[in-house]
């Protein structure tokens, strides 16, 4: 059965005097105003959050939100994949619809986290690594420094090529109004901004942030009744790769990105040259490159050519992360799947405003922790 999404919607990301529950609502009550759809037609709802608990000592947070939005007695369900847990949600929104257990689902993701310090939400970042290596002191951004050293050196990749991934997402993220970040950086910020994890400076990471995000899901058939805008989900993929980085062949290869890209495409019947545009999990700039290389756009170790020469740019041959990506958009876990999902949509329905690119054909790829576990989505405009 052919899935489409008909509506979405997104908070502002940043640092939100609001709890989850309330960015929750917002977004979720946004997205049903998009779509001119009641809550009690909801039958299915996904909340996709990795850590209420340790973040706010709150759990139980899709029959909070399920209250909160008076979609009662739709079945609800809480989705956790670490920071692919978006992207896990749109794959169990998208399989409700597909299987016929439900024509009408809504899928939510939200974090609040910066409440915390920066020392105690990188701590419960950090859970998601293997326990040997965690126990080292092993964080996600060591391993990227420590991959990004091994690219930039295997490939004698120039280290301007990672600044202009955060200059060039900076850019895209002024003109996304939601984006934590509406400001635009220099190539001389970026080079010469502190240190974090050798070669990666504060430019090359993602911010901690509270956001939440949306998408409606329904049939194909009852969106052509209901709208002659919306997307239809032609491809999705999920895959893992090993807990423990370092058992890994190649640490420039991300298995579960190659993987489920793979499934992706299969299922659409679709290559990486069909791709008009893509939103990529560059929770570090070096992901940018990695996940290039294993959706196929690039041969392993030329994808930071891509970003030299701009075809990566809004006005490139493939724009990629017009949303101003992690980056700049910031980064609320359970919510970063679902808002490359909301991005591609409004792109492929054409309500991207300043940020709109020509596209009929967009991919989003979710990364959880560092690469352990991939959702690959492909969505086309409707004909």
């Amino acid at each position: 059965m052919g899935v489409a999404v008909i509506g979405a919607s997104m908070t502002k990301f940043g640092q939100r005097d609001a709890w989850l529950r309330e960015l929750l609502s917002q977004a979720g009550e946004e997205c049903l105003d998009d779509a001119g759809v009641t809550p009690t037609d909801v039958e299915h709802l996904y909340v996709s959050n990795m850590a209420s608990g340790e973040f706010e000592g709150q759990t139980g947070v899709m029959n909070m939100l399920a209250h909160d939005l008076g979609v009662l007695p739709a079945y609800s369900e809480r989705v956790d994949q670490t920071s692919s847990s978006g992207g896990a949600g749109i794959y169990e929104a998208w399989q409700s619809v597909a299987s016929g257990a439900s024509e009408m689902t809504l899928l939510v993701g939200g974090e609040k986290m910066t409440h915390k310090t920066t020392g105690q939400a990188t701590d419960i970042i950090a859970s998601i690594t293997h326990p040997a290596e965690y126990k080292h002191g092993i964080t996600l951004p060591s391993f990227a420094g420590m991959t990004a050293r091994h690219y930039l050196e295997r490939f004698d990749a120039p280290r301007e090529s990672l600044a202009r991934v955060a200059v060039k997402n900076h850019r895209n993220g002024v003109d996304n109004p939601h984006a934590q970040f509406q400001k635009e950086i220099t190539m001389e910020e970026a080079l010469e901004s502190p240190i974090i994890a050798d070669p990666l400076r504060l430019y090359d990471f993602c911010p901690i942030t509270d956001g939440s995000a949306a998408m409606l899901f329904t049939t194909e058939e009852r969106a052509a009744e209901m709208t002659d805008e919306y997307a239809v989900v032609s491809g999705i993929g999920g895959a893992t790769d090993t807990h423990v980085v370092h058992e890994r062949d190649d640490p420039t290869v991300m298995g579960g990105v190659v993987e489920s890209s793979k499934e992706a495409y299969g299922m659409a019947g679709l290559g990486p040259d069909d791709l008009d545009v893509a939103e990529l999990h560059d929770m570090f700039t070096i992901l940018e490159f990695l996940q290039l290389e294993g959706i196929g756009v690039a041969d392993q170790g030329t994808a930071w050519e891509l970003a030299v020469d701009g075809t990566t740019a809004k006005d490139g041959d493939l724009p990629i992360n017009t949303s101003g990506g992690l980056k700049s958009k910031g980064h609320p876990l359970g919510a970063s799947g679902v808002a490359q999902g909301v991005e591609i949509y409004e792109q492929l329905v054409g309500e991207a405003g300043p940020r709109q690119v020509e596209a009929d054909t967009a991919l989003a790829c979710n990364v959880g922790g560092f690469g352990n576990c991939v959702i690959t989505t492909i969505m086309e405009a409707a004909e």
